[in-house]
């Protein structure tokens, strides 16, 4: 199809309902009268459904021709979730880290600075041999050893000794003694009392530079015994009979299917006071007393801390930080001290010490003193 200056229009194609056939019966604008539309009307009505086409697609398509497509930008939000994926695990590592401290010996095991004051718990039975602390055991082992680390460590320039104990074994007693008086050749050492620190506790108080207590604080109790058990009455009501065998005289002396004989008697009260006598020694020797004046106070009675000071026994009342403090003093440290624990009882002793943590197992470790057919030596 051709108009009149020969030039080929393209086929249209049906634009929003629009083709050429509606074209040339479209109703004249200017006559009102449908008939043949002119070229001119024609372009003009083509050109109209042209842009009405452009703006359905531009309904479903808003790029515009011949400019390049734009996209939001990834980079501000992956920096975004990058820093908040790093303050996650920063976080995660910190409680994670916190909690691995605390378990494994607390936050007082952090490195510390020098001109320290290490404080040594003694807490519960001495006994000796090795068991975790927060077991209601001071262990000779542990204690020692705590001690001697102290002493040797440069930055620290005195040690407090913290005793909760009733006391125990008179020879746990002596092996810890002996590692004071070492350390004692290095640097001061300082007893802070809290509730109980008598009978073999006191004993390793009394070499001490400086005592310490609480007003009631219990101490004392200087003396010595020896406990054997009885049960001859229950065998006997049970039927059950032993037969012994010996070498000696005195090799089943303590066994519980007999009571002791008048000579074993005497030969345990003879134990007594040579075990008794050390004992006297070390508080005469430790507290400048003469052996008649310890004597006289070493009945086996407690004494409340502020007696005890009136009795020579003790130097001063207050509590831990007080003896921080003295301590701290008799070091030469100037201002306020850093204090290490050295065996700070901690989950992880208690957790993972061993199979001795158990009931059963501390029973079993301790039967060699518990259930000893030598009976127990207790001071």
């Amino acid at each position: 199809m051709f108009q009149n200056d020969e030039t080929p229009y393209p086929e249209q194609p049906q634009l929003n309902g629009i083709n050429e056939n509606m074209l040339d019966n479209s109703i004249n604008p200017s006559t009102g009268s449908s008939g043949t539309t002119s070229d001119v009307e024609k372009d003009a009505m083509y050109t109209v459904s042209s842009r009405i086409e452009g703006q359905d697609a531009g309904a479903h398509n808003s790029t515009v021709p011949n400019e390049p497509e734009r996209r939001p930008s990834r980079q501000g939000g992956s920096v975004g979730r990058g820093l908040i994926y790093l303050i996650i695990v920063l976080g995660l590592l910190i409680v994670i880290g916190g909690s691995v401290i605390a378990i494994f010996g607390g936050f007082d095991t952090l490195p510390m600075d020098s001109n320290r004051v290490a404080v040594i718990y003694v807490q519960g039975v001495m006994i000796t041999g090795n068991l975790p602390g927060g077991l209601g055991y001071a262990t000779s082992e542990e204690i020692s050893k705590s001690i001697q680390d102290a002493a040797d460590d440069g930055d620290v320039k005195a040690i407090v000794l913290r005793i909760n104990s009733p006391g125990g074994s008179p020879a746990a007693a002596q092996e810890i003694v002996a590692e004071i008086k070492k350390a004692q050749e290095k640097k001061p050492v300082v007893v802070s009392m809290g509730d109980v620190a008598a009978s073999a506790a006191y004993y390793i108080s009394a070499p001490a530079d400086r005592i310490i207590a609480n007003p009631d604080s219990l101490t004392g109790s200087i003396g010595v015994i020896w406990v054997f058990e009885d049960l001859s009455g229950f065998y006997e009501e049970e039927g059950i009979d032993f037969h012994v065998a010996k070498s000696g005289e005195f090799k089943d002396m303590g066994g519980n299917w007999r009571e002791l004989s008048d000579d074993e008697k005497q030969y345990s009260e003879e134990v007594v006071l040579e075990v008794f006598q050390r004992f006297v020694d070390e508080v005469a020797q430790g507290r400048n007393m003469s052996q008649s004046d310890v004597k006289d106070l070493a009945d086996g009675r407690v004494y409340t801390g502020s007696k005890a000071i009136e009795l020579g026994l003790v130097d001063e009342t207050g509590n831990l930080y007080d003896a921080i403090d003295v301590a701290a003093e008799l070091g030469g440290i100037e201002g306020e001290p850093t204090v290490s624990y050295e065996n700070k009882p901690s989950w992880s002793r208690i957790l993972f010490g061993g199979e001795a943590n158990t009931g059963a197992g501390v029973e079993e470790y301790l039967s060699y003193l518990f259930k000893s057919p030598f009976g127990r030596i207790i001071a």
